[in-house]
């Protein structure tokens, strides 16, 4: 590999300029790691392009290729399935007759068809397309996360891009990925980078075990079991006011005797350990204060036309999320576009997904790419959409789980969509076989999706972050899907 960029570190950042700039309440959305925003850290990259930013949306639970971008009209009824292609904009472009916004927009996209990795498990298939690495981590545990995983692609945008301002370079919206057992899905976190880097995680969606989709308005649970799902899951816009009676000169009193026992331990020689942790706390606590981050997080009080076009459901509201922390300078976001295993369609599929999954998806990607070509940010955003896997071309049917059919998990093959950063619309980047089983051109992998993310980002190819023992890790591990740009 090339030899590391070279990296200039950032001044620590005043709370004045921090309130004065606009930002979000730490300690209200749980962002307890904020190292990265502060001097002395050795991973900051020097960018050669303006600033850039990337909307990571991810399906998880895998959406099947058949029934939405790679559509198989020609096969036999048990590949090609219940929905039926529609012209797009681009002539010779298809897709399902339930994406018709989408539809109509296929300037401003484009689709790579042949991207394929090993692994037809849920927690390995998080691990390789949230970290865009094909290997799993030595002493990979799938029912946890560990401190020996892979950085997820959040972790490491967070670690390698200059914050614009005071808010985070990455953020994950509206909840962490959990299991319906509680168990939390590896690959979304620092990893061997440390919980420090760790992305901003904004909660805003308690957590629901059998609660999917679009709620409240596309809930719905897998298996229609009665009495279990109650449809009740409420998006919570973090709380972003002081406590009551803690007025901001009070607020201000507190800081300031918090800075004088600061002073004193270190005068005592009492640093050390805990200095990462202080760090963390006083860029969460120097922007409790500020009113600015509630425009950004509370998208509910948008304009009502605004509301309508992305629609009043949880989907709508995390891209509106998205939009808003884009344009307020964040590089990188993660939308988590419902809970785990939300698109995991084993039965019931095509009801699901035509009734509860694409209408509100289809929607909100539409005002999304309508709002950032508007006001100009399409073009410096880069939108990617994928989950952890593909499903299979031969539609199934567990009768013991399911009353319908639907298909199983399939990583060989999936289709990625792709829009804005750079990327020209219209275009298709590589094929899947006749019955979409495999990749039949331009085969593409995980480690090419992460790169077009770091290219969009302004990252150059030599770019690395450093470990504790002062180790270079470089993030590049394929190039770029070329056939985008």
């Amino acid at each position: 590999m090339p030899d590391p960029v070279p990296v200039k570190i950032p001044q620590p950042i005043s709370r004045r300029v921090a309130l004065q700039t606009g930002a979000g309440s730490l300690l209200a959305v749980g962002a307890n790691r904020f190292a990265t925003l502060q001097a002395g850290e050795r991973s900051q990259s020097l960018r050669r392009s303006p600033a850039k930013s990337v909307i990571y949306l991810f399906l998880s639970g895998g959406l099947s290729q058949h029934d939405s971008f790679d559509m198989k009209p020609d096969a036999p009824d048990n590949i090609r399935g219940e929905f039926r292609p529609i012209a797009t904009r681009t002539p010779g472009l298809q897709i399902c007759e339930h994406l018709p916004l989408l539809a109509q927009r296929s300037h401003l996209w484009s689709l790579c068809r042949s991207l394929s990795h090993p692994t037809n498990d849920h927690s390995a298939g998080h691990m390789i397309m949230l970290t865009g690495r094909t290997l799993l981590p030595p002493g990979f545990d799938p029912t946890s996360p560990k401190s020996s995983d892979w950085p997820s692609i959040a972790a490491v945008a967070g670690a390698t891009t200059a914050p614009r301002n005071q808010l985070p370079p990455a953020v994950v919206l509206p909840e962490r990925l959990i299991h319906y057992s509680r168990r939390v899905l590896p690959g979304q976190f620092g990893g061997e980078m440390g919980p420090h880097r760790d992305p901003w995680f904004i909660e805003a969606a308690p957590y629901d075990p059998y609660c999917y989709g679009a709620y409240p308005d596309y809930a719905f649970d897998h298996q229609d079991r009665p009495g279990v799902f109650g449809g009740q899951r409420a998006f919570q816009i973090p709380d972003l006011t002081l406590r009551e009676g803690v007025s901001t000169d009070r607020f201000d009193r507190r800081l300031a005797l918090l800075r004088d026992v600061e002073q004193q331990r270190g005068r005592h020689g009492l640093t050390g350990a805990s200095d990462s942790f202080d760090r963390s706390r006083r860029s969460a606590v120097s922007l409790l204060a500020d009113p600015s981050v509630k425009k950004i997080l509370d998208v509910r009080n948008e304009r009502p036309e605004t509301l309508e076009r992305y629609g009043r459901n949880s989907f709508g509201w995390s891209m509106l999320m998205a939009r808003n922390l884009v344009a307020a300078g964040v590089n990188f976001v993660q939308v988590n576009l419902g809970n785990n295993e939300t698109w995991d369609t084993h039965g019931e599929a095509f009801p699901h997904l035509k009734d509860k999954l694409f209408p509100p998806t289809d929607r909100a990607l539409a005002a999304l790419l309508d709002d950032l070509q508007e006001t100009g940010l399409l073009d410096s955003t880069l939108i990617v959409m994928a989950g952890e896997f593909g499903r299979t071309p031969k539609v199934t049917h567990l009768p013991q789980h399911y009353k319908l059919p639907g298909r199983d998990h399939w990583g060989a093959v999936q289709t990625v969509f792709f829009a804005g950063g750079g990327t020209q619309g219209g275009r298709i980047v590589g094929a899947s076989d006749a019955i979409g089983a495999f990749p039949a051109s331009d085969l593409q992998k995980p480690e090419n999706m992460a790169a077009t993310m770091y290219a969009a980002l302004g990252l150059p190819d030599t770019t690395v972050w450093y470990d504790d023992l002062n180790r270079p890790h470089h993030i590049y591990d394929a190039a770029p899907i070329a056939g985008l740009f």
